[in-house]
C-alpha cells in the first residue's frame, strides 16, 4: 500500500475510540442511567409517603383530644397510626421521679421536664411538661394533686442524642428514652410513649409546654429531578457512543 492509499486524516479531527472501548462506555452509561432512574423513582415514592404523612399529622392536630391509650392498647401503638395524636390524661404526678433531658428550643438551651403521671386507671405515662431553663427549680407544691394533661402522643427516643449516650447512673439524659427512664426511676410498667404537654397548662414559673416542633423536610421532588437529569445525561452519553463511527 502506498502512502496515497492510507486513510486521510483531517487536521484537528479526532478518531473515535476503538470498538471495545466504545462498548465499555455504552455499558457504563446505560448502567448509570438505570441507577439514576431507580434513585429518581425512589425519591418520587418517598415524596408520596412524606405528603401522606404530613396530611395524616395535620388531620390529627385538627382533631379533638381523645383519652390517652390505656394498657390494653399499648402493644398496638405505632408511629404511623398514633404519633402526634392529640390525647389527654388525668391523674397525679410523681415529682420525685422526674428527669430532665437536654433541650434546645426557641427559648434557648435548657431541659425538657419529664414527669411520670399515674392515671386514674392506674397506668403510668411519662409527661413532657415542657421546657425549663438550666437554673429552674420547682416551686413548692408544683406537680402535686390531681392534674389533667392534654398534648401530643410521641414515641420514645432511645439511646441518646447526637454523639451522646444517656447516662442513667448519673441521671444525665440526652433523649426522651421512656423505657430507660422508667427503669432508672423504678416506675415499673409504663406506656410505650410520652405526651408532649401543650400550652394549656402554662403558668408563671412552671415548665413551658406547647413547644413541639412540627416541621417535615420535603425536598424529594428536587432530589428526584436531579436524579432524572443525571439519567438523561447518562442516556445521551450512551447514544453518542453508539452513534460514533
Amino acid at each position: 500500500m502506498t502512502a496515497s492509499d492510507e486513510p486521510q486524516r483531517t487536521a484537528g479531527t479526532a478518531l473515535p475510540p476503538p470498538r471495545h472501548k466504545r462498548l465499555f462506555l455504552v455499558a457504563l452509561s446505560l448502567l448509570a442511567t438505570a441507577l439514576f432512574l431507580g434513585l429518581g423513582i425512589w425519591q418520587v415514592e418517598r415524596r408520596a409517603w412524606k405528603l401522606d404523612l404530613i396530611a395524616r399529622v395535620e388531620a390529627r392536630l385538627a382533631a379533638p383530644p381523645v383519652p390517652a391509650p390505656g394498657r390494653a392498647a399499648w402493644p398496638t401503638i405505632s408511629r404511623d397510626a398514633d404519633e402526634y395524636r392529640r390525647v389527654m390524661a388525668r391523674g397525679r404526678f410523681l415529682p420525685d421521679r422526674a428527669v430532665r433531658t437536654l433541650a434546645v428550643t426557641e427559648k434557648g438551651a435548657g431541659s425538657w421536664l419529664l414527669e411520670p403521671l399515674v392515671t386514674e386507671a392506674g397506668d403510668t405515662i411519662l409527661i413532657n411538661r415542657g421546657f425549663v431553663p438550666a437554673e429552674w427549680q420547682p416551686s413548692p407544691g408544683d406537680g402535686e394533686g390531681s392534674a389533667t394533661v392534654t398534648g401530643l402522643l410521641r414515641l420514645p427516643e432511645p439511646g441518646g442524642g447526637f454523639l451522646r449516650s444517656n447516662d442513667p447512673a448519673h441521671d444525665r439524659w440526652y433523649s426522651r428514652d421512656v423505657a430507660a427512664i422508667a427503669d432508672a426511676k423504678g416506675l415499673g410498667p409504663v406506656a410505650p410513649y410520652f405526651i408532649d404537654a401543650d400550652a394549656s397548662g402554662n403558668r408563671p414559673g412552671a415548665p413551658v409546654g406547647g413547644l413541639t416542633v412540627l416541621a417535615f423536610r420535603n425536598h424529594h421532588l428536587i432530589y428526584a429531578l436531579t436524579w432524572f437529569g443525571l439519567a438523561a445525561l447518562s442516556g445521551y452519553a450512551a447514544y453518542r457512543a453508539l452513534r460514533e463511527r
